[in-house]
């Protein structure tokens, strides 16, 4: 059942969603480069080719054992994959996943009478109450949002007051490595950076926060923490519930929805300052780990 926000219906979709394990045993293996490096074969509906040239939102079936269908962004590595092509097209091609980067290649139109009811995106809503709030611009101070924590614990924004705080949203169950799992190794890395750095600031935590929460309980996320191996007294994971959620990510410009029990979204990684003020937004799976130290070092100032 398709479910999100009561704002914004009318929102681009820009990310992905996945509910399977993260080893597909329909792909095939390549025998040169990366030895995780997987390939896909993958019909879909291209819904709208972003201004960029290299990024196609594309409707796409099952990949059987890897994802449900679902709408997402995929990017080529050489535009003229895209060349052609155009919102309407029904096409075929090859997702190539490896262990930190995936894309699609090898696209080619199919003739439209193909198109397989299984990518419909045309599910009628169903939507449930949420706060109405404003989006929060720099400067402005977040909300005391509230969350459990994986160690079952109650955690609160009022509780980092003195101390930086960057938050990322993540799913456990998101394998494609661009996306969730591309947020969380980042989060390793930066707090690894941060650990070491002589004379650096110690007031300062992580928060991963869960928009999967009717799965994603303070017990799957221990197990999901595990291989992370964080230190909780910087890096937790947390799940809320939706008015909570909500809220957040209504306010910090991130989108998420679910349709016949998959989840897609986009993304969003905040920085918060000592005060409880937004600081710092990055849009996307683009910024890297010494970027949002660098913001977090300016956040734990006083």
């Amino acid at each position: 059942m398709f479910w999100r926000k009561i704002a914004g219906l009318s929102f681009v979709i820009t990310a992905v969603a996945l509910l399977c394990g993260c080893n597909p045993s329909s792909g095939s293996k390549s025998s040169s480069g990366d030895t995780n490096r997987q390939v896909f074969q993958v019909k879909g509906v291209i819904k709208v080719i972003k201004p960029n040239g290299k990024t196609a939102e594309i409707a796409h079936e099952e990949i059987p054992n890897y994802m449900e269908p679902m709408t997402m962004d995929f990017d080529v590595k050489d535009k003229r994959e895209l060349t052609g092509l155009k919102a309407g097209d029904y096409i075929a091609f090859q997702l190539v996943v490896t262990t930190n980067d995936a894309w699609i290649e090898n696209t080619r139109k199919l003739a439209p009478q193909n198109t397989n009811a299984a990518v419909s995106t045309n599910a009628a809503p169903h939507l449930r109450k949420s706060p109405v709030v404003e989006p929060l611009e720099v400067g402005d101070k977040v909300p005391d949002y509230k969350f459990t924590n994986h160690l079952g614990q109650a955690v609160s924004f009022a509780q980092f007051q003195g101390r930086a705080l960057g938050i990322t949203f993540v799913f456990t169950r998101c394998p494609l490595p661009t996306y969730c799992p591309r947020m969380s190794g980042n989060f390793a890395a930066a707090t690894a950076k941060l650990a070491a750095m002589p004379n650096g600031p110690t007031n300062w935590s992580l928060l991963s926060v869960s928009f999967d929460p009717e799965w994603d309980t303070p017990a799957r996320l221990a197990i999901y923490a595990q291989q992370y191996k964080p230190d909780t007294n910087h890096w937790q994971f947390a799940t809320t519930d939706f008015w909570n959620l909500d809220g957040l990510t209504e306010q910090l410009g991130l989108q998420f929805w679910k349709q016949d029990g998959t989840i897609s979204h986009n993304l969003r990684t905040a920085v918060i300052d000592t005060k409880g003020r937004l600081q710092k937004v990055f849009i996307g799976n683009e910024w890297s780990p010494d970027e949002f130290v660098a913001e977090m070092l300016k956040a734990a100032q006083p």
